[in-house]
């Protein structure tokens, strides 16, 4: 998917929403346990009924990884399930990889043409040929961390770096590699003071913000500073939408959760 088309979605469903797909079993509704791929089974009636409200999902790779290869099929299962059924629908496999040359090459293949998803998220404390391998999938995009929500972020990416903040020289020096226009960049929520130095040196690129929701981020002040010409963000919430019910009509919960997010960004996006 390209740009302008995730930009044309976003207009048309007046939202920037992204759901997150992190399914542990231990919180997902027990009657969903009898079925023969209970991840699947939440992810499917979760994708079906919020679908029309958001503009991307991300499933965070960790939480299928912890069930082995039972897993790994049902994270197969579900990005063929959007790919086939909602193709409009932007896929972003959070994965956070990134290593040197061939190994991201690897990284890169297994997300970006198997599985098929139209970004991952990459580490960039290797640097440039780390994160090059993903950026030569030129139809794809490629979400860099630059400034994360956890409390840790601290010990590193604030720290002053000859006088400029870690996170702002990873920021500019990402905009020298190799097809840097297919970077996206993640930035939490929880740091919305940030978003008006980071969009001084990204004024235009789509940044990922996790943390809206469970995390505590605001929306209002995200978008305040956040919001480019061409809109530019995608806001994830994961937890506060898919763990709205443990009831069998769990997902017209969470579709009723992420209306209120929708509603919220389209009011945002016609001021």
């Amino acid at each position: 998917m390209t740009t302008q088309e995730l930009i044309a979605q976003i207009k048309e469903k007046k939202s920037f929403l992204c759901i997150g797909l992190d399914v542990d079993l231990n919180k997902i509704p027990t009657h969903l346990l009898k079925e023969e791929d209970p991840i699947f089974a939440f992810n499917k009636a979760i994708i079906d009924a919020t679908h029309h409200l958001c503009v991307a999902y991300k499933p965070n790779t960790a939480f299928y990884e912890a069930y082995g290869i039972k897993g790994w099929k049902s994270l197969e299962k579900t990005i063929q399930y959007l790919n086939t059924n909602y193709p409009e629908i932007y896929t972003i496999a959070d994965a956070k990889r990134g290593d040197i040359g061939n190994t991201s090459t690897m990284y890169a293949k297994a997300f970006l043409e198997d599985l098929a998803f139209d970004s991952v998220t990459v580490a960039p404390y290797m640097g440039k040929d780390s994160v090059e391998p993903f950026l030569a999938f030129k139809t794809k995009h490629t979400i860099m961390l630059a400034l994360t929500s956890n409390e840790g972020a601290f010990d590193f990416q604030t720290k002053e770096v000859n006088g400029r903040e870690l996170y702002k020289e990873v920021l500019e020096t990402s905009k020298g590699w190799k097809n840097s226009e297919n970077l996206m960049y993640v930035v939490g929520a929880t740091k919305a003071e940030y978003f008006a130095e980071i969009r001084k040196i990204v004024p235009n690129s789509f940044l990922l913000v996790p943390g809206v929701g469970a995390q505590g981020g605001n929306l209002q002040d995200v978008c305040k500073y956040g919001l480019s010409e061409n809109i530019g963000l995608l806001i994830n919430s994961s937890r506060g939408i898919i763990y709205a019910s443990k009831d069998e009509n769990f997902a017209q919960n969470a579709a009723l959760k992420a209306e209120e997010l929708q509603q919220e960004m389209a009011t945002i996006l016609a001021k």
